[in-house]
């Protein structure tokens, strides 16, 4: 690693730190709740990520044949409900976090599942497969926690085939000010709290929410995916802007 590179820096929620430390840091997050995130997603939403997660289904219209990877991936949902919809279809699922993958192993759906589903760990900005090797890339309430957006962006351009489209699902800005103001009251004040009482681990869950602030706007992220390559980008806002959903294509 160059001293350049070793010396930038990037935003950890809102703290500043290198590039080469924010890793290892988000890793800490995702190890330290794992075994509490899918109760705690539950929580923290209302149970609301569930309906996100089937919007983001519906747009994408799962087809047999299919190949997916489900970057950032977890404990398996997006994987377990595109493979519901497609029954001939396959899934990767990609974490850098062993104990997300763990847990996303030991729910049911992975038992029922298993022939058509593979696990690994990676880093979405440095994915272990070849060029055009899939027809789906999905990530979901992940790729804010990437320490460079952009690479991750490019990789997703780069393993898919001509023809695959990219969807992510991420929390976003509301568009009214005031709204927002509302949300933000939650969210610095109530989910720390929340990650305290439910998991033990007020620090991890103060991360999640500014980390949530700091992820650029729709349209700025919708120009982000252009640059990458993406053709037909097109977003969605989910309950008002809360979450969007944002669809490319490599053509």
């Amino acid at each position: 690693m160059s001293d350049e590179s070793f010396d930038k820096t990037t935003h950890f929620g809102e703290r500043e730190v290198r590039e080469a430390e924010k890793a290892g840091l988000v890793h800490g997050v995702f190890s330290s709740v794992a075994s509490r995130y899918d109760v705690m997603n539950d929580v923290m939403s209302v149970g609301i990520h569930r309906l996100w997660k089937d919007a983001m289904m519906d747009w994408l219209a799962p087809r047999n044949g299919q190949r997916l990877l489900d970057v950032a991936g977890g404990t398996g949902d997006i994987s377990f409900r595109f493979l519901k919809r497609a029954p001939q279809a396959s899934a990767v699922v990609l974490d850098m976090t062993e104990p997300m993958l763990v847990e996303g192993r030991k729910r049911a759906e992975a038992t029922a599942m298993a022939e058509r589903l593979d696990w690994v760990t990676g880093d979405a900005m440095k994915l272990p497969f070849p060029d055009n090797s899939f027809d789906v890339y999905t990530i979901s309430f992940g790729i804010r926690n990437v320490t460079r957006i952009p690479d991750a962006l490019s990789e997703a351009f780069r393993v898919l085939r001509p023809g695959g489209r990219l969807m992510v699902l991420e929390f976003s800005q509301l568009p009214n000010d005031g709204l927002q103001k509302l949300y933000d009251l939650y969210s610095y004040n109530v989910i720390p709290r929340m990650g305290q009482m439910i998991a033990n681990d007020r620090d991890s869950y103060q991360y999640l929410v500014e980390s949530i602030r700091k992820f650029p706007d729709q349209e700025t992220f919708a120009g982000m995916i252009r640059d990458a390559g993406f053709e037909n980008v097109k977003y969605r806002n989910l309950s008002m802007g809360i979450a969007a959903l944002h669809s490319g294509w490599k053509l």
